[in-house]
């Protein structure tokens, strides 16, 4: 019914059903994870009116217990989710459905849950805020990775006047006019993210 996909990683599609709602994957070596991404397989669907809750538990280094935070849902029309979990803090927890029914022996080994819920407790529920993956565009995050990229590289061939030697062949620009509108361009992404489309 489900899956999870870590990237680098095969992905997993034998949940253990650890109860008729509840459904847990094993995330060994968790701490070299960035994001997982938890999907419906498309073989069964929720029943009408349910959703999937999604979870991460980390072995609490105290207890050695689970740990369960909440990441966020899934549903028959949003069937696919992608949560950061690098951001989560351990031991840090709060309420959750699964108990003690589902606990890794391994001090390495993390779990991804899933609770079968109904659509309107899915909805009061607050996720991790930490767990949201950025919406920005990612033409734009390139966007501003180039950018920052080219200012870097443009900075490192700075030179001063009095090191200038003169070459008719060149055309210099001052670098005070690239950091002015890198200034700006930054300024204006700041207040209106969609300038660029425009």
């Amino acid at each position: 019914m489900f899956g999870c996909l870590v990237a680098g990683r095969l992905v997993q599609t034998d949940a253990v059903q650890v109860a008729s709602d509840k459904f847990v994957f094993n995330l060994p070596d968790y701490e070299n994870v960035n994001h997982v991404v938890v999907f419906m397989l498309g073989t069964v669907p929720f029943p009408a009116g349910m959703g999937g809750a999604v979870y991460f538990s980390f072995p609490d280094p105290a207890s050695g217990g689970p740990v369960w935070q909440l990441l966020g849902f899934i549903t028959n029309d949003k069937p696919s989710a992608i949560f950061k979990i690098s951001g989560l803090k351990a031991g840090v927890g709060g309420t959750h459905p699964f108990g003690m029914m589902a606990s890794s022996s391994s001090p390495s080994v993390a779990q991804v849950g899933v609770s079968v819920e109904v659509l309107e407790q899915l909805a009061q529920q607050i996720p991790v805020s930490s767990a949201a993956v950025s919406t920005v565009d990612s033409f734009l995050q390139f966007t501003q990775k180039m950018l920052d990229s080219l200012y870097n590289f443009a900075s490192s061939f700075a030179v001063s006047q009095a090191q200038m030697t003169p070459n008719p062949t060149e055309t210099f620009i001052p670098s005070s006019c690239v950091h002015k509108w890198y200034e700006n361009f930054q300024r204006r992404m700041a207040q209106n993210p969609n300038f660029w489309k425009n």
